[in-house]
């Protein structure tokens, strides 16, 4: 008579033990099992099937940040995650559809914190100096801390996979308007049609991204160094400003 079958949480489980006791080097020559040291994983080990398919998902998600490091999306293969996790390529597909349904939720992990960030710059005195200086500080800040995840929208922000480019798009829209109605609400907005408003949002997100993916080479070294950077992005936005109060004079 044949055994039953191992159930998909018993599975997963074997998977991971046996991987945590064959760890497989990582790219830097060290031996790291990514399901035990990650941002993602919580300190307690897994009790329950919804711990544990957290434990896997969130190890699916860093390994995927990583390979991107190095490539785009289009080129990654499900395979190369898996191998990384140390889970067989049937585990993937308990937590994401495809590849691309991997980059939809790497795209909210990587910008959906941002939003507390530009509301917290939006928050703050609406005067002008003071709030660009806010705005590029926290840009700055906000790539040091989480390098690989902007260097991943910025790259895939154009990149080959609709579905990624669509979820980066939505995001970004957001922002839009979330700084066109912040900024509606400042003195100098006073008549404005909401199409104009909508149109210095998206100008405002715009120049976002750009100065991130600027800090972003600065940090490798290519380009102008950071206060170069943090100097440029000051006179554009002051210049905005100027353009912002003179909008409706003729």
């Amino acid at each position: 008579m044949r055994a039953a079958s191992a159930s998909p949480l018993l599975s997963e489980q074997l998977e991971i033990q046996l991987f945590t006791e064959n760890r497989v080097p990582w790219h830097t020559g060290e031996n790291t099992c990514l399901l035990n040291d990650m941002s993602h994983t919580p300190a307690s080990a897994p009790t329950a099937r919804e711990t544990q398919k957290a434990r896997t998902r969130s190890a699916l998600l860093d390994a995927g940040l990583r390979l991107l490091e190095h490539q785009s999306l289009s080129s990654l293969g499900l395979r190369e995650v898996t191998r990384v996790v140390g889970v067989a390529p049937a585990a993937f597909y308990r937590h994401f559809r495809d590849m691309s349904d991997l980059g939809v939720a790497l795209v909210e992990e990587s910008l959906g914190s941002l939003h507390a960030v530009v509301r917290e710059i939006l928050a703050g005195p609406a005067e002008e100096s003071a709030r660009i200086e806010r705005t590029v500080t926290a840009i700055a800040r906000y790539v040091r801390e989480h390098p690989t995840h902007i260097r991943f929208v910025v790259r895939e922000r154009h990149g080959g996979v609709p579905a990624v480019r669509a979820a980066i798009g939505a995001q970004l829209d957001r922002f839009a308007d979330e700084v066109a109605g912040a900024l509606a609400t400042d003195e100098v907005s006073a008549g404005w049609s909401e199409q104009d408003m909508r149109m210095l949002g998206e100008l405002f997100v715009d120049h976002m991204v750009m100065t991130a993916s600027a800090f972003l080479d600065a940090a490798l070294g290519e380009g102008p160094d950071e206060e170069s950077v943090a100097h440029t992005a000051r006179r554009q936005l002051q210049l905005i400003s100027a353009g912002r109060r003179h909008w409706q004079d003729g």
